[in-house]
């Protein structure tokens, strides 16, 4: 494979993945938002604990999603491994957009609803691009061994090894195929006495 084509592959899986993980976000982004001015605006509790509450509900849709969407082509480590790994780092997410939020309220001492979602939307960005590389790096880890199709997000069946000794052999037989193509020797004739004579005439 041509070293363009490598680019292009990767590039290619990168997008898609991105793509997959943005869709993701956009819809736990929007739960994050409902139930974070539910509870804030309706119901008048605190901007911090709203947004707690509603990303703690936000990234439980968010794990199920890019585990079994966005990153199911990538190795499976365990499902409390990444669990806990995942919700640890949604946690510094977390306090990202706390730092953002918190800032806006008691700093700038804007608190209108404009301005909470307002500092909650640089905020989520801000941790989004932070979970992105975080997820990839520590929770869905790269599969070893198969390369990831683009075209369909799915691992590809690395090719058989002749050296492995656990490969399975090739068949062999009358109407068995060779991978290298060639053709498998023609069985010898049996021996009948009308060959004999016309391998006689052809002497002649």
């Amino acid at each position: 494979m041509s070293l363009v084509a490598k680019i292009h592959r990767q590039f290619a899986h990168l997008v898609r993945e991105l793509a997959k993980f943005g869709s993701v976000g956009a819809i736990a982004f929007v739960i994050t938002v409902v139930i974070g001015n539910a509870l804030h605006t309706g119901l008048g509790v605190g901007p911090l604990t709203s947004n707690g509450v509603a990303t703690i509900v936000a990234t439980t849709f968010s794990y199920l999603a890019n585990r079994y969407w966005t990153f199911r082509h990538r190795d499976r480590t365990g499902l409390g491994r990444e669990y806990i790994l995942f919700f640890g780092l949604n946690g510094v997410g977390l306090v990202i957009t706390e730092l953002f939020i918190g800032f806006t309220h008691y700093v700038l001492k804007l608190d209108g609803p404009i301005s909470y979602n307002a500092s909650l939307v640089v905020g989520t960005g801000v941790a989004t691009l932070f979970r992105f590389w975080s997820y990839k790096k520590w929770v869905f880890l790269p599969a070893t061994a198969p390369q990831v199709d683009p075209a369909s997000g799915l691992p590809e069946a690395p090719p058989a090894d002749p050296a492995d000794p656990a490969a399975e052999p090739a068949p062999e037989g009358p109407g068995a195929h060779r991978a290298s193509g060639d053709r498998p020797a023609p069985s010898p004739r049996l021996g009948h006495p009308l060959d004999q004579t016309a391998e006689d005439y052809a002497e002649i």
